[in-house]
């Protein structure tokens, strides 16, 4: 590898034009914090094609300078390193003088930065290479091809990244891992020539056996064709079979099974036909009997009817003789009780405190029987009220905290509905077992959108409604059991859940006694329901009900009867009324002198004779009473006749008029159905002449029937066949058998290729285990080299080294996870890995530096350079001295950097320390860098 000899800066960073001698074995950078120290490592850096320090570029420097270019040369070494040898670093790119100039010229590019790089012989300075113009411009390189001369030179990856440490970063060598370590140690020590054959020989095993893999997915393809073209074939095949079946059904079984079916068919119609006209005779004569007992209903309606209308007659008679009694025992009655009142009056008028007891009792009864009559009158007037609100109504009013609250709900955009909206029930017989069990839940609300439960359960809360909200809906099933509840009800929108299964699971029965004989829940149609917890009414008065149009009848009908017994009652309350009235008039007179004993004393005949004849009227009254109530009993008898014989009539004259229709429709049906069966028979016959012998053999016909059953079966098989070949996927294509012959013999000649690359693979395994051998060797020859260099180095440093070389045989998988494991001994205290954590800062500087010189440690090939930012940063003086001396021995060349307050020590090894300075404020350059350097030459350089 080359060396540095002087190195040229023209408008880097703040540095106007530089020229720095670097014609040492060690050269030393020293300035305080600030001062370019770094700067001038970077041009260098850039200058070797190396990326700079701490995330700058050489961008950066170009622009601080505000320049349209900036320069950077460097003049090395090019003497071969060996003096047995006469190979110079440049020789590749064929420069053989003695002294090589590397040019990096940045120039500016609109708003960028472009750098290009130049190799030539000899000492060109910038000023020449500025003079040759254009005419050079061929010669200048682009970054990648420069560092391709450059490694051609010597300047490898590996010792590149070497150089591109940053400062402070000196001790990263040490950080490598064992792996990584020894892929070091083999880019800079190996063998080109051998890793290249060994490279060579295993990617031609490698395209071998990609040439293997392909060849083997070409016959996978070429089988996969073949099985693809068997399948074709067996679908080719499978079509001309259906295409076959389709071809015997539509002109053989099809025809000739529905020609034989047909005239079964008919020979089975004509036998219908004969049934037919034997039962039309059978109608005739039945209806010769009907139309005579029709006579004979005839004759009894009217009998009835004139029996009713003689007993109507009586019982008018009757009535009107009941009123007459009824009229003429009335007066009589009023004076026997008149003569009662004045009777009771007589006892009481002598004594003035009887009378006024009197008075006050008649009085007092007088206001109960007020009082008693404003009530009824008050209850008559809600049953009006109650009975005018039905009017009109389909349903029955809900109570009026229910209709506050369904208002609230509808105010709040709540949609919902109530049970008893939505019931109707459909067989009255059940209404009230219905009714019952329905009562506690007709004013449950049924949300229509669950999500909105509570905001409806928070309005419910403030109103406080005492029935359920629920959110649990669903529709009734459309087929219930028949015998539960569930199946006399009609839902017109979703119901609670828990309320279906509650119906669905309730049995109807005839009687409690039938009920009993069941095990489960049960209701009776008198509304008496048993559950888990026992038996019990549930029966509900009709003016309460309230599912569907039938309640709001039923609730008419009860307020009707109840108006009825209210007015009554009222009548009776008017007459008792009337009663007392008299009588605490006759006592308010007596009080003023009248008398009832004279008023019977007057009376007296009058009220004798009226005593006598009550009795006997009363008498002839109950008589005519008793007398009227028998002709109304026989009048009902008679009536209930007239009406079943009227019944009796009808139903004969609609089974003769049956009859009649009947016989006219059978007549006309037969005729039809006769024409018809000739038709048909006309129409088999043409088919079955028109069909050949050989398939109405009845063998034949017997296979047909054996194979497809029917002609409908036999049609279904022949649709079924026509849709396979419709729809199905299907080869058509007849040369699909000429293709898999060829396909087949395409494939044996794959497999003939597939063996002959698979031997060619074989021997070019051998090859690369042949190249693997050699390239283990040089590996196991260099880590051993390397091995000596830092055992050495330890020694100069005082620091006992060792290293484990690692175990390399011929497979690719270990030399993938070969490792070189360094340990360090300090003072005798111990070895200590690479990177374990148990060394000093001291000590890592040092193991680092140990193990980078000795990547630059050559006996055969000495030379080649080292940057190092500030390797004596963590060192004593002791330390110091001991790693320049070691330095020194190796006979590379070292850029090293130290800040000013560093132990003047660090200056011993120094051939060359060149002392930079900060820039003035408000300067545009910085001051020139100081040059020291020794009048005794080092001895190693």
């Amino acid at each position: 590898m080359f060396h540095l000899q002087s190195l040229e800066l023209l408008h880097w960073d703040y540095c106007q034009r530089l020229t720095l001698p670097l014609d040492g074995a060690i050269i030393t950078v020293a300035g305080p914090n600030g001062s370019g120290k770094t700067t001038l490592l970077d041009a260098m850096r850039t200058l070797l094609g190396l990326d700079c320090s701490g995330g700058r570029n050489y961008k950066t420097y170009a622009r601080h300078a505000n320049a349209d270019s900036a320069w950077l040369r460097a003049t090395v070494d090019n003497r071969p390193r060996n003096r047995q040898s006469s190979n110079r670093p440049f020789a590749r790119c064929l420069l053989y003088s003695d002294v090589v100039t590397l040019v990096c010229r940045i120039d500016r590019n609109g708003g960028d930065w472009t750098r290009r790089y130049l190799m030539v012989e000899g000492d060109v300075s910038i000023e020449q290479l500025i003079e040759r113009g254009s005419s050079g411009d061929r010669d200048w390189l682009g970054i990648d091809n420069w560092r391709k001369r450059l490694e051609g030179a010597g300047l490898s990856r590996a010792i590149a990244k070497v150089l591109a440490l940053e400062q402070g970063q000196t001790d990263r060598l040490c950080e490598y891992s064992p792996r990584e370590l020894l892929r070091l140690v083999f880019d800079v020590f190996g063998d080109q020539e051998v890793l290249d054959r060994y490279d060579e020989a295993r990617n031609h095993q490698k395209q071998l056996l990609q040439e293997v893999e392909a060849a083997e997915r070409e016959l996978s393809h070429g089988k996969a064709q073949r099985a693809e073209l068997e399948s074709r074939v067996n679908l080719f095949r499978q079509y001309e079979l259906k295409c076959h079946e389709r071809e015997t059904l539509a002109t053989e079984v099809v025809p000739v099974l529905s020609s034989h079916e047909t005239r079964k068919s008919l020979a089975t119609k004509l036998r219908d036909l004969h049934r037919q006209r034997l039962q039309s005779s059978a109608d005739r004569r039945a209806h010769g009997q009907v139309k005579a007992e029709l006579l004979q209903r005839l004759q009894d309606q009217t009998d009835a009817a004139a029996r009713v209308e003689a007993i109507e007659a009586q019982v008018r008679t009757a009535r009107r003789l009941q009123e007459e009694a009824r009229d003429a025992e009335r007066p009589t009655e009023a004076l026997v009780k008149r003569a009662d009142e004045l009777a009771g009056l007589a006892v009481v008028e002598g004594d003035a405190d009887k009378l006024t007891l009197r008075i006050a009792e008649l009085s007092e009864h007088k206001q109960k029987l007020s009082a008693q009559w404003q009530r009824l009158k008050d209850q008559r007037d809600d049953a009006q009220r109650a009975y005018d609100a039905l009017k009109g109504q389909r349903q029955a009013p809900p109570p009026p905290d229910v209709s506050r609250f369904t208002r609230t709900l509808t105010e709040a955009g709540i949609a919902h509905h109530l049970i008893a909206d939505i019931i109707e029930i459909t067989d009255e017989k059940w209404r009230a077992a219905a009714e019952g069990v329905l009562r506690g839940s007709r004013w449950v609300v049924v949300l229509a959108n669950p999500r909105q439960e509570a905001q409806a359960m928070s309005l419910a809360e403030k109103e406080r409604y005492r029935h359920y909200i629920v959110a649990d809906a669903e529709d009734a099933p459309a087929k219930p059991d028949a015998d539960s509840l569930l199946a006399v009800l009609k839902f017109s929108a979703p119901a609670p859940r828990w309320l279906l299964r509650q119906l669905e699971n309730i049995q109807r029965v005839a009687s409690t006694e039938a009920g009993v004989k069941l095990k489960g829940e049960w209701i009776t149609p008198e509304a008496y329901h048993r559950d888990g917890r026992g038996g019990r009414s549930v029966w509900v008065d009709p003016g309460q009900h309230q599912f569907g149009a039938s309640a709001v009848a039923a609730r008419r009908a009860s307020i009707e009867a109840r108006l009825a017994q209210l007015d009554e009652d009222m009548t009776r309350v008017v007459r008792d009324q009337a009663f007392f009235d008299r009588q605490l008039q006759d006592a308010r007179k007596a009080t003023q002198g009248f008398t009832a004993a004279a008023e019977l004393a007057e009376r007296e005949a009058e009220f004798s004779e009226a005593r006598r004849q009550l009795p006997m009227l009363k008498q002839a009254r109950q008589e005519a009473g008793e007398r009227w109530q028998q002709a109304e009993a026989q009048l009902k008898r008679a009536v209930v006749e007239q009406t079943n014989a009227q019944h009796a009539y009808r139903q004969a004259q609609e089974r003769l008029a049956h009859i009649e229709q009947r016989s006219a429709q059978h007549e006309r049906e037969w005729q039809v159905r006769f024409d018809d069966v000739m038709a048909q028979a006309v129409m088999a016959r043409e088919v079955k002449l028109s069909l050949p012998a050989a398939w109405r053999r009845p063998a034949r016909i017997a296979d047909m029937q054996a194979h497809y059953g029917n002609a409908t079966q036999a049609r279904l098989r022949a649709e079924a066949v026509e849709r396979e070949l419709n729809e199905g996927q299907w080869e058509t294509d007849g040369t699909v058998i000429e293709q898999l012959t060829l396909m087949n013999a395409n494939v044996l000649r794959q497999e003939d290729e597939l063996g002959q690359r698979k031997a060619s693979n074989v021997a070019a395994g051998i090859a690369v285990d042949n190249a693997r051998a050699r390239y283990t060797d040089v590996l196991k020859a260099t880590v051993r080299r390397y091995r000596k260099n830092i055992i050495e180095l330890g020694q100069l440093a005082g620091v006992e080294v060792n290293a484990e070389l690692p175990h390399l045989d011929g497979d690719d998988s270990v030399l993938r996870q070969a490792e070189l494991r360094v340990h360090f001994n300090f003072d005798g205290k111990g070895a200590i890995g690479l990177n374990d954590g148990e060394a000093s800062g001291g000590q890592q500087v040092i193991k680092s530096l140990i193990l980078l010189v000795g990547l630059m440690k050559d006996d055969e090939t000495p030379g080649g350079f080292v940057f190092i930012d500030e390797p004596f940063a963590h060192l004593d003086v002791r330390n110091i001295q001991l790693v320049g001396h070691f330095l020194r021995s190796t006979r590379a060349q070292y850029v090293l950097t130290t800040p000013i307050t560093h132990n003047v020590e660090v200056f011993e090894p120094a051939d060359i320390t060149l002392v930079t300075a900060k820039k003035p404020k408000g300067a545009r350059w910085a001051p020139p860098i100081g040059v020291l350097q020794r009048r005794i030459p080092a001895d190693v350089y």
